[in-house]
Formats: structure tokens, sequence, C-alpha cells
């Protein structure tokens, strides 16, 4: 796919997902670059404000298979990645697939699973297979895991540790609908549950191919330099007891590539990298002590006025 064609298919998922959720227009593109990026999404925010309607939204937008798991404390790794079964007609054992072999994957309020739980993601998200009884099962691509969790009713949950917090791309919040938002929320809703006469706009197939081309977007060295710096700023010992990884540079790079693509673009430019660094890396940050009155999205947003930015003659 040339990368012409990767905004009017953002455009027209974009508009699909809009159908449902309103006055989230910023929120769907993050998404969307996301998914065009090739990574994972957690979703973040208080009940009843629409994560899973959003997740839903963007699967059913898409032609490709989708699944939904509710994260429970007695939920067991095999019920994500699958089990080994035997059959006593044949006196063998099988490889029964669970709900992660799809292409977008629910992983509903996932913080009120175990950590061994949560873990089976691992492998799925970083490398897109599933290993179980020495056998590698690859997972159809696109594969995005999109996750929900709750920042109330934390009694009885587990907090995603850092290494898995690593693995997803974006941490994306939606906020409480206000104004007009808010009452076109309810004219839409008066009659009908949208979501349910949703009808997809694309395929997975066109998914994969406009994430291919977004790999071929240009990114200049000094607009590289730009995103090392900011990581590196954001690695400042005195601040910070865990920064971004190497992993979150490079998703940096590829989020930016698939936002200059969604928006038209065959080149990255600054104002990508400092659009996108606070839901790339601030959920990526352990900052000290000393600073607990400050949030990491606090601390990243600060350094985006001190990270110096390069100048259109040098880009």
């Amino acid at each position: 796919m040339a990368f012409e064609k990767v905004a009017p298919l953002a455009k027209a998922i974009q508009e699909n997902i809009n159908k449902v959720i309103i006055g989230r227009e910023k929120e769907i593109e993050l998404l969307l670059t996301a998914v065009f990026s090739g990574g994972h999404v957690l979703l973040e925010d208080m009940p009843g404000t629409g994560k899973t309607t959003m997740a839903k939204a963007l699967a059913k937008s898409l032609d490709c298979g989708f699944a939904r798991v509710q994260f429970t404390p007695d939920l067991l790794p095999a019920d994500i990645t699958g089990m080994r079964v035997y059959e006593q007609h044949s006196g063998t054992f099988s490889f029964v697939k669970g709900p992660a072999f799809t292409n977008i994957l629910l992983a509903d309020e996932i913080n009120r699973a175990t950590p061994r739980t949560q873990s089976a993601l691992l492998e799925c998200m970083e490398e897109k297979q599933i290993t179980e009884g020495g056998t590698t099962y690859p997972l159809s691509a696109p594969f995005v895991v999109i996750a929900t969790q709750n920042p109330v009713e934390t009694q009885g949950t587990f907090p995603l540790p850092e290494a898995q917090l690593d693995r997803f791309l974006m941490k994306l919040s939606l906020g409480y609908p206000t104004g007009d938002a808010a009452v076109a929320m309810m004219q839409r809703f008066i009659h009908q549950q949208p979501l349910t006469t949703l009808e997809p706009v694309a395929t997975g197939e066109a998914v994969v191919a406009a994430a291919e081309a977004c790999k071929e977007i240009q990114v200049e060295p000094d607009v590289m330099r730009y995103m090392a710096d900011l990581c590196q700023a954001a690695r400042d010992p005195e601040k910070v007891k865990l920064g971004p990884s190497p992993r979150a540079l490079l998703a940096l790079m590829r989020a930016c590539q698939a936002l200059a693509a969604i928006r038209g673009r065959d080149y990255v430019i600054p104002d990508d990298a400092k659009e996108l660094a606070v839901p790339v890396l601030a959920h990526r940050i352990v900052l000290r002590g000393v600073n607990y009155q400050m949030t990491a999205l606090e601390f990243i947003s600060s350094l985006l006025s001190k990270v110096p930015v390069p100048t259109e003659a040098n880009v």
C-alpha cells in the first residue's frame, strides 16, 4: 500500500468509530496510530467512560477476528493462550487454541488478574506468537491487544509490572464528555445502541498493508536525535528510577511515522514527537520518591519545553 492510502483508510475508520464514541477524535486518532504502528494500547479511565465501547467499535470497524476476555482473579494463563487436551478416541493430545488467537484482543480490566495470568500476554504482545508444550504457534496479523483498567476500585487488583507496561505502545485516557458532546451522546443513544449497527469499513489485510506503508515514512537524522534526546532526558537519575527503554524509543519513532502517514505526510516532524511523547513514554516512567508530587505525565510534559527542538533549517 502506498502511504497516500493510509490517510483515507484512517479517516474511514475514525468516522465509523465516531458513530459510537462522541467528542474523542484525538483519542481515536491516537488509537489508530498505535494500531498502524503494530502496537498495543492500554486504556485507563474511570468506569463508564467508554473504554470497552471504543475497543469494540474499533473491532467492528475492521473485518477481522475479535475476542474479549474478562480478566478476573481466577483466570488462568491457559484461559487466554489455550491448552493441550487429551482426546480419548485417539489417545493423543491436541492443542485447543485460546481467545488470544485472534486479531483484536480486548483484555478487559487486565489488572484484576494475577501476575501469572497477566504474563501470559507477554509473548503474544512482543513476538506475536504463543509457545505451548514446546511448540510455537504464530498469531495472525494484525494482532492488537487493547487492555482496559480502572484507576479506582484497586482493592484486590494486581498492578501491571513495569516490564508489561513497556509492551504497551500507548496509554490513553478518554475522560468525561462535556457540553455539546454530552448532549450529542444522549441524542445518539436515546433510541438504540449504535454499536450494534456498526459495519466494517476496512479489512485486517488493509491494516497490515497500512502498517507496512507507515514504515517507509521518512525520519530525518535530526528528528531521530530529538527523539533520542527526549528519552535521554527522561532518564534523569536524580528524578527517575526507571526511564524509557530502547523499546520505548523505537515505539516513539514508529508511532511518529504512523501519525505522519495518517495526516497525509511522508515525513516526520518534531511536533509529531512532541504530541506523542506523553502517551508513548509517560506510562514507562517510574519517578523517584522525592518527586511524588509530580506525575509521570507532568514530568514528560515538562521535558517538552526543555529539550531543544531541531529547527526547520537543520531538518
